[in-house]
Formats: C-alpha cells, sequence, structure tokens
C-alpha cells in the first residue's frame, strides 16, 4: 500500500461562512447594480459627465459577482488559490469604489466592504492553515 497522505479539511465553520457570504455577495452585486444604474441615469438627466460614480458601482457588482462565485466554488478547499484570487477581486473592487464614490456615497460603503470581506477570508485561512501546520506532526 502507498502512504497516502490524507488532506486536511477545512473547520465547518469556514465552509459555511464562505458559501453564505458567496451568496450575500451575489445579491449585494445585484443591488449596487441596481444603484449604479439609478446613479447613472440621474446624472444622465443632470448632464453630469465628469462623475464617474455609476460606472464604477457597475465594475464594482461585477468584482462582488465575480469574487462571489469564486467563494462559493472553492469554498472546500484547503489551498489559498481562492481566497488569493477573491482578495485581488474584492481590493480591485475596493480601489475603484472609493476612487470614485462622488456622488454615489453608498459606492464608499460597498468598497470598504469589499475590503473587509477580502482581506478578511485571506487573513482567517492563511492563519488557519499555519495553525494546521504548527499542529501536524513533520513527515519526514
Amino acid at each position: 500500500m502507498e502512504n497516502q497522505k490524507k488532506e486536511p479539511v477545512l473547520p465547518g465553520g469556514m465552509k459555511v461562512t464562505k458559501l453564505v457570504v458567496g451568496i450575500l455577495q451575489l445579491v449585494i452585486a445585484c443591488f449596487i447594480l441596481f444603484q449604479s444604474c439609478a446613479v447613472g441615469v440621474s446624472h444622465a438627466f443632470e448632464n453630469k459627465s465628469n462623475d464617474a460614480g455609476g460606472t464604477a458601482g457597475a465594475f464594482a457588482a461585477i468584482l462582488f459577482l465575480a469574487a462571489g462565485i469564486v467563494y462559493i466554488a472553492t469554498r472546500k478547499s484547503q489551498k489559498l488559490g481562492g481566497d488569493i484570487a477573491g482578495m485581488v477581486l474584492m481590493l480591485i473592487a475596493w480601489i475603484f469604489a472609493i476612487a470614485n464614490a462622488g456622488d454615489y456615497s453608498d459606492l464608499m460603503i460597498w468598497g470598504w466592504l469589499a475590503f473587509i470581506i477580502g482581506v478578511g477570508f485571506f487573513l482567517w485561512h492563511l492563519l488557519f492553515n499555519r495553525k494546521l501546520k504548527k499542529s501536524s506532526p513533520q513527515a519526514k
């Protein structure tokens, strides 16, 4: 028989949290997109061409959608790839949201939420992996 290493599984709390937050991100993405469309239409009626809040909000909504899908798809993975991808998507959304909030002040809230979710999941998973590495015996 071969010596097969059994891959440690994530704690149930992390898997469930990633699933719930992923689903919430999909819902929030729809809400952000709706708000962005409303802001874009109001800017068109007011003939404001110098504020990109609506467009930045639509871009942030797409990034929220993509990150939500990533978190749902990788919720059972022990590796950090899904969390790194989610963090990068959320950091890009954060930068766009913070830089272009302007008239669309809710975009600032969605931007900081993106930062908290992206960095939070990455750090949580990273710390869990370090703790797991310290507690598991070294195979030599």
